[in-house]
Protein backbone atom coordinates (compact mmCIF):
# COMPACT_ATOMS: atom_id res chain seq x y z
CA UNK A 1 0.00 0.00 0.00
CA UNK A 2 1.43 3.26 -1.07
CA UNK A 3 2.33 5.55 2.39
CA UNK A 4 -0.34 8.58 1.97
CA UNK A 5 1.83 11.99 2.10
CA UNK A 6 1.22 14.08 5.41
CA UNK A 7 -1.22 17.22 4.45
CA UNK A 8 0.41 20.27 5.29
CA UNK A 9 -2.08 22.71 7.51
CA UNK A 10 -2.71 26.09 5.41
CA UNK A 11 -4.15 28.75 6.86
CA UNK A 12 -5.06 32.37 5.50
CA UNK A 13 -3.33 35.38 6.36
CA UNK A 14 -5.43 38.46 7.02
CA UNK A 15 -3.80 40.93 5.06
CA UNK A 16 -3.34 39.26 2.07
CA UNK A 17 -5.98 36.35 2.24
CA UNK A 18 -3.97 34.23 0.45
CA UNK A 19 -3.75 30.38 1.90
CA UNK A 20 -0.39 29.68 2.99
CA UNK A 21 1.09 26.27 4.59
CA UNK A 22 1.09 27.10 8.02
CA UNK A 23 4.98 27.41 8.82
CA UNK A 24 5.28 30.36 6.78
CA UNK A 25 2.86 32.44 8.69
CA UNK A 26 3.07 34.33 12.29
CA UNK A 27 0.01 33.45 14.98
CA UNK A 28 -0.85 36.27 16.97
CA UNK A 29 -3.52 35.67 19.87
CA UNK A 30 -5.54 37.49 21.92
CA UNK A 31 -7.14 35.26 24.95
CA UNK A 32 -9.68 35.32 27.56
CA UNK A 33 -8.14 38.34 29.54
CA UNK A 34 -7.83 40.31 26.19
CA UNK A 35 -4.17 40.32 25.93
CA UNK A 36 -2.52 39.98 22.19
CA UNK A 37 0.36 38.71 21.86
CA UNK A 38 2.52 36.76 19.07
CA UNK A 39 2.60 32.70 19.52
CA UNK A 40 5.48 31.67 18.31
CA UNK A 41 4.77 28.23 19.15
CA UNK A 42 1.10 28.30 16.96
CA UNK A 43 -0.79 26.33 20.04
CA UNK A 44 -1.63 29.18 22.61
CA UNK A 45 -5.30 29.14 23.85
CA UNK A 46 -7.45 31.85 22.18
CA UNK A 47 -8.37 33.62 19.29
CA UNK A 48 -5.57 33.24 16.47
CA UNK A 49 -5.27 35.53 13.36
CA UNK A 50 -2.16 34.48 11.17
CA UNK A 51 -0.32 37.55 9.20
CA UNK A 52 2.38 36.22 6.46
CA UNK A 53 6.49 36.57 7.23
CA UNK A 54 6.74 39.83 5.36
CA UNK A 55 7.38 43.17 6.69
CA UNK A 56 4.87 45.21 3.96
CA UNK A 57 2.35 42.81 5.24
CA UNK A 58 2.85 43.67 8.87
CA UNK A 59 3.52 47.24 7.85
CA UNK A 60 0.25 47.36 6.33
CA UNK A 61 -1.98 45.56 9.10
CA UNK A 62 -0.79 48.40 11.34
CA UNK A 63 -1.70 50.95 9.17
CA UNK A 64 -5.65 49.31 8.14
CA UNK A 65 -6.31 48.18 11.92
CA UNK A 66 -6.62 44.66 10.09
CA UNK A 67 -5.36 42.73 13.28
CA UNK A 68 -7.54 44.80 15.52
CA UNK A 69 -10.54 44.15 13.56
CA UNK A 70 -9.52 40.47 13.67
CA UNK A 71 -9.42 40.06 17.26
CA UNK A 72 -11.92 42.29 17.98
CA UNK A 73 -9.79 44.39 20.22
CA UNK A 74 -6.62 47.10 20.68
CA UNK A 75 -3.61 46.20 19.67
CA UNK A 76 -0.07 47.33 21.25
CA UNK A 77 2.35 49.01 18.91
CA UNK A 78 5.04 46.57 20.93
CA UNK A 79 2.99 43.95 19.02
CA UNK A 80 3.95 44.97 15.68
CA UNK A 81 7.36 45.57 17.02
CA UNK A 82 7.59 41.69 17.88
CA UNK A 83 6.06 40.67 14.40
CA UNK A 84 8.94 43.00 12.51
CA UNK A 85 11.54 40.97 14.96
CA UNK A 86 10.25 37.85 13.87
CA UNK A 87 10.04 38.97 9.99
CA UNK A 88 13.76 40.40 10.41
CA UNK A 89 15.33 37.17 12.40
CA UNK A 90 14.32 35.18 9.45
CA UNK A 91 15.58 37.17 6.44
Amino acid sequence: MPKQKKKTPLRKCVVTQEMKPKQQLIRVVRNKEGEVFVDPTGKKNGRGAYISKDLNVINTAEEQGMLARHLNTGIDSAVFEQLRAQVTEIE
